[in-house]
């Protein structure tokens, strides 16, 4: 047989390995493994999620209960070492592989397969998981409204494989970068939990006049006194989203959606790349609210009870900047801790008296007026630094271990383009 295209080969490849790749149709290597349960064996019910892969019934259904003692006649039984997927949403990713120790079943609506001696089955794995699966899918799918994708249409379906050997490096290697990702995903989520309970305990809870939780050696009771007098408001500015989202000029901004979404409870405006303002004319309008360092700004408004979150300037870029629509800054009328009034308003210890006074059924609003009929708890300057100190020092650790995060799921992606063919 003449080869006249160019031989395949990905475009990252592990050194050693030199034979060009081969393009086979599944019908070569794969066969339908599902056995009937038709002795109604109580084995263990599982299903398939598109981002856990196989799940125990009970996990991923609240009412697993109900589940249980149902006729299970119909069900397939999957042995270890067999793929299982849902016709109906493969194409959300929904596939699994069963490597439990024991057989497991699944309904009667999925698809069962194993494979034979030339495929390694965690290539396979990556390989379903990645937009080569996909646009088989897409190709060879049909039906109405729902498409569905049944095992004739995988049998169809098309991969290029190098030899056995090649693909198990590439699914070990697959295996550990999944496992980094998960474990840095621990971190973070453990991380998140930590700063929710510390914000917890770290400011007193109604009624109470000290924290749950304070560093040794303050002893002092806790302020308390109205938002008005610890605060006076900033006149707001009323620019258009447009005019906020330049790519330069003299003056910047901070816009009302990256309080809700992009910053945490401090801003460091020197490392974060706030928009420009795209009118450098209508600074001199706004000589009133240039911000300074301390001050805070509140989203009035979210589709939540995300409104009324909030932000502490912590460090501003050398532009003068103002808040952008939608935000309500204020500026402390004495001095507090660093980071202190950035994780204090945003505890639920302040937040709770904002729910009462929002307004909105959809989208929810708070005003200058709800905030006003706050109190605000504080204790001395010292003890507000080093409660701003230590959760600011928890907020980096979150960034590190997302950004962590992020950085190894890129690198997967892309190993994913260049790794199969």
């Amino acid at each position: 047989r003449m080869m006249t295209e160019q031989a395949k080969v990905p475009a990252i490849r592990f050194a050693g390995f030199t034979d060009p790749w081969e393009q086979r149709k599944f019908v070569d290597f794969v066969e339908a493994s599902g056995i009937r349960n038709k002795d109604n064996l109580q084995l263990e019910s599982y299903s398939v999620s598109n981002d856990r892969g196989f799940v125990p019934q009970d996990e991923q259904f609240e009412n697993g209960g109900t589940m249980r003692d149902a006729d299970k006649t119909a069900y397939w039984i999957v042995e270890p070492g067999s793929f299982a997927y849902n016709p109906a949403r493969i194409n959300v990713g929904s596939i699994g592989y069963q490597s439990t120790r024991k057989n497991v079943i699944v309904s009667s609506l999925y698809e069962v397969f194993k494979t034979d001696r030339s495929c390694d089955d965690r290539f396979l794995w990556h390989w379903f998981k990645s937009s080569l699966f996909t646009k088989q899918i897409e190709m060879l799918q049909e039906g109405g409204v729902r498409l569905y994708f049944f095992f004739d249409k995988l049998q169809k379906s098309e991969i290029w494989m190098p030899n056995v050997d090649e693909q198990r490096i590439i699914g070990q290697q697959f295996d550990q970068l999944d496992s980094l990702i998960t474990l840095h995903q621990r971190k973070y989520d453990k991380l998140v939990i930590l700063k929710k309970s510390m914000l917890e305990k770290m400011f007193p809870k109604d009624g109470e006049s000290v924290p749950e939780i304070r560093f040794a050696g303050f002893t002092d009771p806790w302020e308390q006194r109205k938002f008005g007098d610890c605060f006076e408001f900033l006149k707001s500015n009323t620019l258009s989203r447009a005019g906020l989202n330049g790519e330069n000029g003299t003056a910047r901004n901070v816009h009302y959606g990256d309080i809700l979404i992009k910053f945490g409870d401090c801003l460091d405006g020197e490392r974060s790349d706030l928009p420009f303002i795209t009118d450098d004319t209508v600074l001199p309008k706004f000589a009133g609210s240039i911000l300074r360092e301390g001050d805070v700004i509140f989203a009035d408004t979210a589709e939540d009870e995300a409104a009324g979150k909030c932000v502490e300037l912590r460090k501003l870029p050398k532009e003068p900047t103002i808040s952008g629509l939608h935000t309500i800054p204020a500026r402390p009328r004495f001095f507090f801790g660093t980071g202190y009034l950035g994780h204090y308003l945003n505890s639920d210890a302040y937040h709770r008296q904002l729910l009462p006074l929002m307004q909105g059924i959809k989208v929810i609003s708070v005003s200058k007026a709800a905030l006003q009929d706050t109190q605000v708890r504080f204790p001395g300057l010292s003890e507000q630094a080093a409660i701003g100190a230590a959760l600011s020092e928890i907020d980096n650790l979150i960034t590190l271990h997302q950004r962590k995060l992020e950085l190894l799921q890129n690198i997967k992606k892309s190993l994913l383009d260049k790794m199969f063919v």
